[in-house]
């Protein structure tokens, strides 16, 4: 049973933690019949391409040999939908593959990944594109049906519950963004804390003062934290630590 509209907002915008919000959210769509969920968010978008996967906040219960096809083989590259979620805002039902299949207007590269997502029983469904306040941010969500639902029964249910579907994942979504996310670019303690100095504009010698170092330890947690962060200078690090709200956060 969903969990009354209230209720999952008052849940979701107190979670502590992504993992809390994310187990919420499952169980709320799940009760919908999406059964099946990938959300993606980018800070790296240019005009061709999202970025480096590894740099995105990347959360779904899909089987990992599905999201190893999709996302390091690069299928999502060709992905219909995500096409559509990057020039649009707001919800849509996968009955738009259906009509522009019917005319022939997929590419065959596009074709590839319709067939894929067959295999997977990737067939009804709807896909939620967020708002973007920034030419490099975006995110959305797809909120695959269980198997053996279709699609028509999947827009019946989007007519009667969408517009709270709708509210539930933009909410997700938007505190999603201010909880720490941990993936591959993950920063251990003390590199946490040499990069919130710097942030705080403090020097290598007031650094290694403050948290009782040496000045060749610090620089050797700043580099470390470059590389763990997968970039070239300390500035461009606190940046990105930031992105992922690993800086100044409490109870880590």
């Amino acid at each position: 049973m969903s969990m009354p509209l209230v209720d999952y907002l008052n849940h979701v915008t107190n979670s502590p933690d992504v993992e809390t919000l994310w187990a919420a959210h499952l169980d709320q769509m799940q009760s919908y019949g999406f059964d099946r969920i990938i959300y993606g968010f980018t800070r790296y978008r240019t005009t061709s391409s999202l970025g480096d996967p590894q740099d995105w906040v990347l959360l779904t219960n899909q089987t990992a040999s599905y999201m190893t096809a999709f996302i390091e083989d690069g299928l999502y590259f060709h992905a219909p939908m995500i096409h559509w979620a990057l020039e649009n805002d707001g919800a849509c039902s996968w009955s738009w593959m259906a009509e522009m299949a019917a005319s022939d207007a997929f590419t065959p590269a596009e074709l590839r990944v319709i067939d894929f997502n067959r295999k997977y029983g990737v067939t009804a469904g709807y896909s939620i594109s967020f708002r973007s306040i920034s030419a490099r941010n975006k995110g959305a969500v797809a909120l695959t049906a269980r198997e053996g639902m279709s699609q028509a029964e999947v827009d019946e249910v989007w007519a009667e519950h969408g517009k709270d579907i709708l509210v539930m994942n933009n909410v997700a979504h938007l505190k999603l963004l201010t909880l720490p996310y941990f993936g591959s670019r993950n920063l251990t303690k003390r590199q946490r804390e040499v990069l919130e100095c710097v942030g705080d504009g403090k020097t290598t010698q007031d650094t290694a003062m403050i948290l009782g170092l040496t000045p060749a330890t610090v620089e050797k947690h700043l580099r470390l934290a470059r590389e763990a962060l997968d970039v070239d200078t300390t500035a461009q690090a606190v940046l990105k630590a930031a992105f992922y709200n690993q800086m100044f956060v409490l109870d880590l």
